[in-house]
């Protein structure tokens, strides 16, 4: 079996759990109907080894949309707070190099390589918050733009005083209560 390749059981298990979230949380996918989902996800070990790091690392992975064009169903972390399993991360490898001392084990742009997952970014950020309230007490480091990276920063957001707050913060930075948040198109 390939690292990346999950045993009937867990493919079992986890399909149930994402079954019963996405029936629990109808209002992220109204529209959209598990078989087909189920089906998609059946096709693509692959996608599901993915979900299965999103679930273990406590990020409740759910999906949030179809995109037409693509004809991909959009899945995203939709755990209350961000990831436990994934916090106390700096931005990137660069990030975590550049720390002198009490160097975190990992960074998120390396976690979710290593998952198959993409950071959200702010847009997608922005989006999710219309669909729940998400990061109430954390926040989650998002797609930093080359620019600001450049510039030895990262960005990261939360949800305050019923708004999303975009920061700033330099790369190398981490928090117990900082992680990331991913999606995942299958």
């Amino acid at each position: 079996m390939d690292k990346n390749d999950l045993s009937p059981a867990q493919r079992d298990e986890l399909l149930l759990v994402l079954k019963s979230r996405f029936e629990k949380n109808r209002n992220r996918h109204q529209d959209l109907e598990w078989p087909k989902i189920q089906a998609r996800l059946d096709a693509n070990h692959a996608k599901l080894w993915s979900l299965h790091a999103m679930e273990t690392t406590f990020g409740e992975p759910d999906v949030v949309g179809y995109d037409h064009h693509a004809d991909e169903y959009i899945f995203m972390d939709c755990s209350a707070e961000s990831p436990k399993g994934r916090r106390s991360i700096c931005y990137d490898r660069e990030g975590l190099e550049s720390r002198k001392e009490y160097k975190p084990e990992n960074n998120a742009v390396d976690m979710a390589a290593a998952m198959g997952i993409e950071l959200l970014s702010e847009a997608q950020y922005r989006a999710l918050q219309l669909l729940g309230i998400f990061d109430s007490k954390t926040s989650s480091w998002i797609k930093t733009p080359a620019d600001i990276r450049k510039l030895g920063g990262a960005i990261f957001a939360d949800f305050r005083f019923g708004h999303v707050f975009v920061y700033h913060n330099g790369a190398q930075s981490y928090y117990g209560g900082r992680a990331f948040r991913g999606a995942l198109r299958v």
